[in-house]
């Protein structure tokens, strides 16, 4: 379908034109403050352990909302913001596939509203700063070896992980580096603000390092405060665009739910659920990384009561996780679909823990076969489990309507039940060991010497009463990207622990993880055609 001007789309959720700041004809930004007197339900996609591909959670997402809107609900798409990096990358885009898009779909993958310019900006700004007191005589006192707080950029650069400045200078040289803009605690804080006011306060609370003295030194010594809200107003506003099917879709916050909180922000949720009777939104990932922190940190953070999990999974996924070669995915392999679906139900027995009802979403691609797709079907029906089979990538709305029909029964006959797995007033390894034995199963968990003087920091300075937020590979419930399937009798090793004061939350490093991806050997950007 052709694109409607997005003043039209404002009004199908009843915004008026003073509601919205227009960026063009098919972009705008929603300035209207949520209405805390409605409350959408809301449905949560994610999914099982991923291919490097991805298994289609977008994809996904977009044809639920097209098909409820075309059984005459009202929904709208809550989605996260593409980053640089992946569509230069490996992995692409982040607007759909096939017959299920959002619009304008290069727009929205490249520059789009500014917003990740305003946060690589702000961050870039903040960092500038901190050199400047140490450059202009130090007079906070402030310790250049306790510096933690590094630069970002939307782009995937190993280069600059590493770098040293100063080099030669008349201040001392550091070592320091640069993190992909939405593994920055500034997108964290970006994502879990509630709203302008509360967004610049969990800003002065970053903590950038420590004085001579052991005191904290933060955002709020630098007295940027005023800059900082100039360079982010309006990025604070959620964007709306437009699905192929001209349905209303809320994009806002940053991806990456293996290095950051990979979910919608909180600004965009209370925006979304007051406009519409269901809101459909996705973390990213696996279910272990992206619906563990939606469910555990934004909801809590929210007070979000999600009613229904949809759980995504792919033929190839499956076969992956059984023991197929990962060149062979696209061939016959009915005895790998089987010995994989240990992943997918270790998925389904982690998101019933939160108290959420969950259907599965067996995602159609065009190597499957109809003996592959009919194991996963025979496994739901002889265990009762709700599934659907979604054919809309090649079909459109109406091969979204099953999954549609799914959730609706769920929403209009079930009750959430919903809980998160932990309190954040526990104290700091008990809750990264509950994340790690119920989520991942891990046998036990090690922690490196820097990793628990890390944690000895954070209690030292009484922060411990933050939400938990694991950086680990999203190819495994362990922290080895090779471990597939659904293993057990394994240790997750934790061989640092960060904390983000400002966005409330303590990030334990795993294994190799890095925090700024590099390019494949081929990425994305050497197949892109001139215009």
């Amino acid at each position: 379908m052709k694109a409607k001007n997005i003043s039209l789309i404002a009004k199908k959720i009843n915004l008026s034109r003073k509601d919205v700041l227009l960026y063009g004809n098919y972009k705008a930004k929603v300035i209207k403050k949520p209405n805390l007197n409605h409350r959408g339900k809301l449905v949560l996609i994610t999914a099982m352990t991923p291919t490097k591909f991805g298994e289609g959670k977008t994809t996904t997402a977009i044809s639920l909302v097209d098909a409820l809107n075309f059984l005459n609900r009202n929904a709208i798409l809550n989605l996260r913001e593409p980053s640089l990096g992946p569509y230069f990358g490996l992995k692409g885009g982040a607007t759909g596939g096939g017959k299920n898009s959002i619009e304008p779909d290069e727009d929205i993958n490249l520059h789009f509203n500014g917003d990740f310019h305003a946060i690589t900006s702000t961050n870039n700004l903040i960092a500038s700063c901190i050199d400047n007191v140490l450059y202009w005589g130090n007079s906070l006192d402030l310790d250049p070896s306790t510096i933690k707080f590094k630069r970002c950029i939307d782009m995937n650069d190993r280069n600059l992980r590493e770098i040293d400045i100063n080099i030669n200078k008349a201040i001392p040289s550091r070592h320091t580096g640069f993190v992909i803009t939405a593994a920055s605690e500034l997108m964290a804080v970006f994502c879990l603000a509630k709203d302008k006011d509360d967004f610049i306060e969990k800003v002065n609370n970053i903590i950038v390092g420590y004085s001579y003295s052991k005191k904290e030194i933060t955002v709020r010594d630098l007295n940027i405060s005023g800059a900082i809200s100039k360079l982010m107003k309006d990025a604070l506003y959620p964007n709306l665009v437009q699905t192929g099917y001209n349905n209303p879709c809320i994009i806002h916050g940053g991806p990456f739910a293996n290095i950051a909180c990979g979910c919608n922000s909180i600004i965009s949720l209370k925006t979304s659920l007051s406009l519409a009777d269901i809101v459909v939104t996705e973390a990213g990932f696996g279910a272990d990384l992206g619906a563990e922190k939606f469910l555990d940190i934004i909801s809590q953070e929210c007070d979000l009561k999600p009613s229904v999990a949809v759980l995504v999974v792919s033929i190839r996924a499956l076969k992956l996780h059984g023991g197929a070669n990962e060149e062979s995915l696209t061939s016959q392999d009915v005895k790998a679909v089987k010995a994989g679906l240990a992943n997918m139900i270790r998925h389904i027995e982690n998101l019933k823990k939160f108290g959420v009802d969950v259907i599965v979403n067996i995602g159609k691609f065009a190597s499957d076969t109809s003996d592959e797709i009919q194991v996963v079907i025979d496994y739901c029906l002889s265990h009762s489990i709700k599934f659907a089979v979604n054919d809309s990538y090649s079909k459109g709305v109406k091969g979204g309507v099953e999954l549609a029909q799914q959730v609706i029964y769920s929403l209009e006959n079930g009750v959430s039940n919903y809980h998160p797995l932990y309190s954040k007033q526990l104290p700091i390894k008990e809750k990264i060991d509950i994340i790690c034995k119920e989520i991942y199963r891990a046998k036990e968990v090690i922690y490196s010497p820097q990793a628990l003087a890390d944690i000895e920091n954070i209690e030292k300075y009484n922060h411990d009463k933050q939400y938990i937020c694991m950086a680990k590979t999203p190819s495994s419930f362990s922290d080895d990207a090779k471990l597939l399937n659904a293993p057990d009798d394994f240790a997750i090793h934790i061989k640092e622990v960060d904390l983000a004061n400002g966005a409330g939350l303590i990030i334990p490093i795993t294994g190799s993880i890095m925090l700024l991806p590099g390019l494949p050997k081929i990425p994305n950007a050497c197949k892109m055609k001139e215009d």
